[in-house]
């Protein structure tokens, strides 16, 4: 171990918003942590803090509440107070509303842009946070004592060392590489294609979730009467489909979603990628830990993504702050606190796995079983006991044991 390299508390590989709201989230516990990213705030190529909109579920409001940041963000942000669910060229639809839940909204829709700016403005306000960008982590060394993490900021390299390493460099971490912790990969032979369009109706504060022979079409309401789209299409049409010019792109979009708003017109800039289950093998490793898509990549059907990796983070929060409250000699990377962490991880990361792959294979599959069980999806969805209310808990993040973040509370 280099005896003149910096130490730190934890070190989180990662600035996107997840590896950022970590930051954050930890300050409360006086902790000296320092945070590598590797692409520059203000660069072109930076992913997380984008024109793409994010669905805030309940479960991440609450935490953002906490945190005393959400005063800013809802103020940039459209609430869900119902999801409209149908299944196209099948009978029937359901609605899922606020009221039905006994909330507020369901969720919030929120640009990454903007919740990009409310994140960096709150972490660059913390003493207790050292940003290292645009810097590169080339080398993990994980010793029982500490993790040795080397560096590379414009050709320099430089050695730090931490008691906690925490992946949050998202699907396709190299850090979980250096790790030694493996991820299986499943793709589904399909492309999310999203953009912003306007609607002739304004969703107000409705979302839509759609399912199609392709896959499932989400619209998002957003600022300005706008409504963002996650188009899911197979693989071998989304280069057909995004080269159509943008009339044609609205007249085909239109014709997979019906016209619950009107007539679609003025599509933004639009994008895709490839959508890919990911699930690492494990979740720790010496002095090391996996969060947000480093752990897991989930199909966009329902939104929950993002949502996941948030309660990933309370979840972590929680597990070190409670061991900053229980031992006098605080180590933030010991094995019984690793080990807590992934107990209480597994449970809900498989849960929301098998949730979003399922709803996938049921209303995508052209098999007749799974065909006929599509057929009645949409009135057991409103009949069957407990479905819908399941739906909702799910859409929400409230299912399952949560983290004193993701229920509002403080750390401190």
């Amino acid at each position: 171990m280099n005896d003149a390299a910096r130490h730190y508390d934890i070190v989180i590989a990662g600035g996107g918003m997840i590896g950022t709201s970590l930051a954050i989230a930890l300050a409360p516990l006086g902790l000296n942590v320092a945070v590598v990213e590797a692409v520059a705030r203000q660069g072109a190529g930076q992913p997380s803090f984008d024109e793409r909109s994010t669905a805030l579920s309940r479960s991440t409001q609450r935490m953002f509440e906490a945190m005393g940041l959400w005063d800013e963000i809802v103020a940039a942000s459209t609430p869900i107070r119902s999801i409209h669910v149908s299944d196209k060229g099948r009978f029937g639809f359901s609605h899922i509303d606020a009221e039905e839940q006994g909330v507020e909204a369901l969720g919030y829709v929120v640009i990454n842009r903007v919740l990009g700016a409310v994140l960096q403005k709150a972490m660059a306000a913390l003493v207790s946070v050292d940003e290292l960008c645009p810097a590169r982590i080339v080398d993990v060394d994980l010793a029982p004592e500490a993790a040795q993490v080397a560096v590379d900021t414009d050709g320099t390299r430089q050695t730090i060392t931490c008691d906690l390493l925490v992946a949050a460099d998202g699907a396709n971490s190299q850090v979980r590489a250096m790790m030694g912790i493996e991820a299986v990969k499943s793709e589904y032979g399909q492309r999310a294609i999203i953009g912003n369009l306007l609607p002739e109706t304004a969703p107000g504060q409705r979302a839509f979730e759609r399912f199609t022979s392709q896959g499932p079409l989400a619209v998002l309401p957003v600022a300005d009467s706008r409504a963002a789209f996650i188009w899911t299409v197979s693989e071998g049409d989304a280069e057909r489909v995004l080269a159509l010019d943008d009339e044609t792109f609205l007249a085909e979009l239109q014709g997979e979603f019906g016209y619950r708003l009107g007539e679609f017109s003025r599509v933004g800039k639009r994008a895709s990628y490839p959508l890919v289950l990911s699930k690492a093998l494990r979740l720790t490793a010496t002095r090391s830990v996996l969060v947000g898509n480093a752990a897991h990549g989930l199909h966009p059907v329902s939104a929950q993504g993002f949502n996941l990796g948030m309660r990933d983070v309370a979840a972590l929060c929680d597990c070190i702050a409670d061991t900053v409250r229980d031992t006098s000699g605080f180590d933030s990377g010991n094995t019984e606190l690793l080990e807590r962490y992934a107990r209480w991880r597994r449970s809900d990361q498989k849960k929301l796995v098998r949730f979003t792959d399922s709803l996938v294979k049921l209303f995508g599959s052209t098999r007749r079983p799974l065909r006929t069980l599509r057929n009645i999806g949409m009135l057991g969805f409103d009949l069957v006991p407990g479905v819908r209310s399941t739906f909702a808990k799910h859409t929400m993040g409230l299912a399952g044991r949560l983290p004193r973040l993701s229920r509002g509370v403080p750390l401190k």
